[in-house]
């Protein structure tokens, strides 16, 4: 499966764009909608950049993972809501999750509520990281995520 245009929406939602690096909330440089692998102060990218950084890391790395991962079906709700999740988590985060756990046992009911167990930075939680997992718990539910 491949992300679908409402889940790219929601990941570009909440990643935001920045064309010059930053450091994110727990200090790690980054640059584009997310990206930080190989960034450093004083970078610089086009929007066109920042486009296909993004699409070359969905494409190349974290649907793969959600395609690999999980061993059940999923609905591309699903499917969607669980690559913005590890997007923003990582890989190593989704496969030691009770998340995997609930998912693989085919508790898709309860998976909206181990996603949203992941709201903190630092050990605090971040309004931000609420709202994120809200909208990704109700797209994994099939519902609209721009509501919250």
């Amino acid at each position: 499966m491949n992300i679908s245009q409402t889940g790219l929406d929601l990941l570009k939602h909440f990643e935001g764009c920045e064309l010059k690096a930053y450091q994110d909330s727990v200090g790690v440089w980054t640059i584009g909608y997310g990206h930080t692998k190989g960034i450093y102060e004083g970078i610089e990218i086009s929007q066109l950049e920042a486009e296909k950084m993004l699409k070359d890391e969905l494409e190349g790395e974290y649907e793969g993972y959600i395609n690999d991962i999980p061993d059940v079906p999923l609905e591309q709700c699903q499917f969607d809501a669980l690559v913005c999740w590890v997007y923003n988590l990582g890989p190593t985060n989704l496969k030691t999750s009770t998340l995997r756990k609930v998912l693989n046992k085919g508790a898709y009911d309860d998976v909206p509520e181990q996603m949203k167990r992941w709201n903190k930075a630092n050990g605090k939680v971040l309004k931000g990281l609420v709202r994120r997992r809200d909208s990704e718990a109700l797209l994994f539910e099939g519902n609209k995520w721009h509501t919250v």
